[in-house]
């Protein structure tokens, strides 16, 4: 009588893969002796039906839980939530996403602070530009130029009502040159 091969797990056949030649598993069935047959088809029962005891526990088990849950008024809601809170946590508790958001948080004074100072130049700048003697000299000419046409406002003023009547002013003389051309 041949010694016993392994059973089970441990066999030391192989099983054919998917897609191995049709040929070759006929053979290794062919190669079995009756006795071993046998064996195997004993094995292939018994974990089948472990399989299905499994399974039946398996069902049992989620039915009490989902029983349990129903008590305590847990629905799927609230474990979605309850999932996405803990999810959030884990995430927000991982070295890389801390790293991230110092990071991050760095970035974002770095570019408030230029910003800031960009903003600050700027400012700077326009100022510089006002007290610079040609933009003094232009809003003296402004000012000269707005007491010969309005006359009756006294001269001063903020730099804004200074344009908008120089240019009503000059719009007023415009309108006055063409109805005297037309009059001729």
């Amino acid at each position: 009588m041949e010694p016993p091969r392994d059973q089970g797990l441990l066999r030391s056949d192989s099983i054919p893969e998917v897609g191995e030649d049709v040929a070759a598993t006929v053979s290794m069935a062919e190669t079995l002796s009756e006795e071993e047959r046998d064996e195997l088809r004993k094995e292939l029962a018994k974990v089948e039906e472990e399989i299905q005891t499994l399974s039946q526990v398996l069902a049992a088990k989620e039915k009490h839980l989902a029983e349990i849950k129903r008590k305590l008024g847990i629905n799927s809601l609230q474990e979605l939530k309850q999932n996405i809170t803990k999810s959030w946590q884990d995430v927000t508790s991982t070295t890389a996403y801390k790293r991230t958001s110092e990071t991050l948080s760095q970035a974002g004074q770095k570019a408030s602070a230029a910003f800031s100072s960009v903003g600050s130049v700027i400012t700077k700048k326009f100022e510089d530009v006002r007290n610079s003697p040609t933009f003094k000299s232009f809003e003296e000419k402004v000012e000269n130029f707005k007491s010969k046409v309005g006359g009756s406002k006294p001269a001063g003023g903020d730099f804004g009502e200074v344009l908008n009547s120089a240019a009503n002013a000059s719009a007023t003389e415009t309108i006055a040159e063409q109805t005297e051309e037309e009059t001729h």
